[in-house]
């Protein structure tokens, strides 16, 4: 091996090892794993070591790393998560973008930042950080609540905004900036958008559900189809003279809405991680000590006024369309912070010299302060609102009304799908609640598909992001076909108030679940339908009833009286 090659595979070493003591600190603080990736690169990089430079191949795979996170952006966009609220978080995100924008011009022109300066600061400092502020709000399951569902509707169109930006630098429009040739090339960037966006929407209606069926049984075809169709967007998109971003976020957005999205995100997440830390450190290693604080003092005063402007102008936007001070509020809150795409942006401008790594510098520092602070903002955001709650009484009116929204609570959540859940689907619908069915069988996905009395999730349940969209937490009952114990623990351990009815592959591991807190655990050569049908109909009919007959089970099995069990 020769001493490139040695010293290449030690920094590769050393960039992942320290991204992945920083990532459990990250998350031991509640901070965004962002965080971490940005500050590798400080830590290895001239700001403190020394030890990590900036190669031709971590360039390359930054580079790549950067459009899995642009496709993995558009995979998250799902359109009909907002249907219910378009208009007015339309009207919300077109007049944020002005306004913010304005604010981010504002600032850096106040503390005398160039003009070319002043224009790409504006631009890196006006989205929001769409892969924190999900992940945040996911966790703590308000991702379904109105405030959530607006943010998300917001960062979609901002994130539409951030790709016609990413290709407009690319096209390289600024280095002799005149009106005709911005206006040529933007309409030239928008028909091709368009195009290709045309293209990708109408495959995920009529090629891509063919396409996914037959590669969704199994995850590792279903992973590389999502990949290739990854790459085949972005040379569509090179061929067209647009970037690779552009391509790859483009690809996503039709994947995103294909009933295998949520399943394609799972495999698609840890190499798009991977990836991410390489690129996010790799900016970090192009920073000097004097380029990240050249302007240190700016950073301070420029995250301070654009985190209370960006809530001050949500606020505004959110109440102007008539919804409650809560929601306003709330909504808000959640989107103070300078997105880790303004140093997507600021990399670029770097790369095409239209500023230099002392901006870049000044742009990591936003974006550590205001992200940082951002995520606590979001964690406490309901006892901070009850905090605020008496100041906000003067925002209260009669015609302001929150929209309703179907999310999923007190629902029923049914995992697998055969002839015995789908007979227990037709006896739960009389419930009148909402049902979820989570399956992986792809052979399943069209007839799932064409139910209008079900909401459908593909996905493995074994995934704790694909149980938290199935709205675990917050179930009724929940109603599982899955033989393997682990994740039918998880289950009762995630919601031990639910009724519960699992499946189990022998008596040990029956008599462990009931333990765990199930109400009921079917062993395949016990149980029956008819049994089953009278446990679920006491469940619907009379609780009392219900929670006597699983009480005789649990002491049956309690006892022990396993050859009953297994006859």
């Amino acid at each position: 091996m020769t001493a490139g090659i040695t010293a290449l595979v030690t920094d590769f070493a050393l960039l992942i090892a320290t991204a992945t003591l920083l990532g459990i600190f990250a998350k031991k603080t509640r901070q965004p794993t962002i965080i971490a990736y940005i500050l590798t690169g400080l830590v290895l990089g001239p700001v403190v070591l020394g030890i990590v430079t900036e190669s031709e191949l971590t360039h390359l795979m930054s580079e790549l790393g950067l459009g899995l996170l642009l496709f993995l952006l558009g995979i998250e966009m799902n359109l009909k998560e907002i249907k219910e609220i378009l208009r007015p978080v339309t009207n919300i995100a077109i007049l944020q973008t002005i306004l913010q924008t304005s604010l981010a011009f504002i600032i850096p022109l106040f503390l005398g930042f160039t003009m070319m300066e002043t224009v790409i600061i504006a631009l890196c400092t006006v989205f929001g950080a769409t892969p924190v502020i999900v992940k945040l709000l996911t966790d703590k399951d308000e991702i379904t609540s109105l405030p959530g569902k607006i943010d998300v509707g917001v960062l979609i169109l901002q994130d539409i905004y951030l790709v016609i930006i990413l290709a407009l630098l690319a096209a390289d429009v600024f280095s002799d900036p005149n009106f005709a040739g911005i206006s040529l090339t933007l309409g030239k960037i928008f028909l091709l958008m368009g195009l290709i966006t045309i293209l990708s929407l109408a495959s995920s209606k009529y090629i891509l559900p063919k396409l996914f069926q037959i590669s969704a049984s199994n995850k590792h075809t279903l992973f590389i189809h999502g990949i290739t169709w990854a790459f085949l967007f972005i040379s569509l998109a090179l061929v067209l003279d647009l970037s690779v971003e552009v391509g790859a976020f483009l690809a996503g957005l039709g994947l995103g809405q294909i009933p295998y999205r949520e399943e394609l995100k799972e495999r698609v997440r840890p190499l798009t991680d991977f990836f991410m830390v390489i690129f996010f450190s790799s900016i970090a290693l192009t920073i000097t000590r004097d380029n990240l604080f050249a302007y240190w003092k700016e950073a301070i005063i420029a995250s301070l006024i654009l985190m209370i402007g960006n809530f001050l102008i949500m606020f505004y936007l959110i109440d102007r369309e008539n919804f409650t001070p809560k929601t306003s509020f709330l909504g808000s809150l959640n989107m103070t912070q300078v997105s880790e795409f303004s140093l997507v942006v600021g990399a670029l401008a770097v790369s095409q010299d239209y500023v230099g790594n002392d901006i870049l510098g000044y742009l990591s520092l936003m974006a550590l302060l205001t992200m940082s602070t951002s995520s606590y903002l979001i964690q406490y955001n309901q006892e901070i609102y009850q905090k605020a709650k008496p100041y906000l009484k003067r925002f209260e009116a009669e015609h302001k009304n929150d929209v309703e929204l179907k999310s999923l609570n007190n629902h029923i959540v049914v995992v697998g799908y055969n002839q015995l859940s789908k007979q227990i689907i037709d006896v739960l619908k009389s419930s009148g609640k909402e049902i979820v069915v989570v399956d992986r069988n792809s052979e399943n996905t069209s007839k799932l598909e064409e139910r209008d009395d079900i909401h459908y999730i593909y996905g493995d349940i074994q995934h704790s992001e694909i149980r938290k969209t199935a709205g675990i937490k917050k179930a009724d009952l929940i109603f599982s076909l899955s033989p393997l114990y682990e994740v039918n623990k998880k289950i009762a351990s995630e919601n031990p108030e639910a009724a519960l009815f699992v499946k189990a592959r022998r008596f040990e591991e029956a008599a462990e679940l009931y333990e765990a807190g199930a109400h009921y655990v079917l062993l395949k050569t016990e149980i029956a339908s008819d049994q089953m049908y009278e446990y679920l109909e006491a469940y619907l009919e009379d609780r009392e009833l219900f929670q006597e007959m699983i009480e005789d089970d649990k002491e049956r099995i309690k006892w022990g009286e396993k050859e009953k069990w297994q006859k």
